[in-house]
């Protein structure tokens, strides 16, 4: 059997092998490859290369046959020059039997859903309505809860409440009628607040 004329060129990934087979039939070309091993056969030609220099991905290698060519791509399982198609370089998968080649890899980061995360807290917690606490919803319970007060309240609580408010610019709500009724309500802004008029 005749060794065919071969020659090759590679980068880090791969390696390109051109068999000079002029007038090959694709029928008749026999390619096999394995992890360390590539065998070629066409009629009385033959090229066996054993071991590689490194090791090839089985999966992702291929061949093409053309007119005057038959053009081998090895696909490496670890990145780097060969410098020769066959030796016995060490295999620098030898230290990952059961793990093919060394990827890298993107872990992305899950997004949290927000919305989902606040519907499961308020599932959980029962709000509490606005009689219950006053602070419960914000302003919404707040209003419920002073007009729940007043819808429930007599004559002079209701006239404390309405007097109170008013006379104090919203500074003080009582219910105490016989207080309230003595005299004007003042304006009791919050600690730290200054009360101003504005002018209409």
């Amino acid at each position: 059997m005749a060794t065919p004329r071969h020659e090759f060129y590679e980068t880090d990934e791969n390696l390109t092998l051109s068999i000079f087979d002029k007038g090959a039939e694709p029928e008749q070309v026999k390619v096999s490859f394995e992890p360390r091993k590539f065998f070629y056969s066409h009629g009385d030609k033959s090229l066996v290369l054993e071991p590689l220099k490194g090791q090839i991905d089985v999966e992702k290698s291929s061949f093409t046959v053309g007119k005057v060519k038959i053009e081998v791509r090895f696909s490496k399982m670890a990145q780097g020059r060969w410098g020769a198609l066959t030796g016995d370089a060490p295999d620098p998968l030898a230290a990952f039997p059961t793990s093919s080649a060394p990827t890298t890899t993107t872990v992305r980061k899950q997004r949290k859903n927000w919305d989902g995360i606040t519907t499961e807290i308020l599932g959980q917690d029962k709000l509490l309505t606005g009689d219950q606490d006053p602070n419960a919803g914000g302003d919404a319970a707040v209003n419920d809860f002073f007009q729940k007060l007043y819808a429930d309240a007599d004559e002079d609580t209701r006239r404390a409440m309405m007097k109170s408010y008013s006379e104090s610019g919203g500074t003080t709500l009582s219910t105490n009628w016989d207080e309230v009724g003595k005299g004007r309500v003042e304006v009791k802004p919050p600690e730290g607040s200054e009360w101003k008029k504005w002018a209409a």
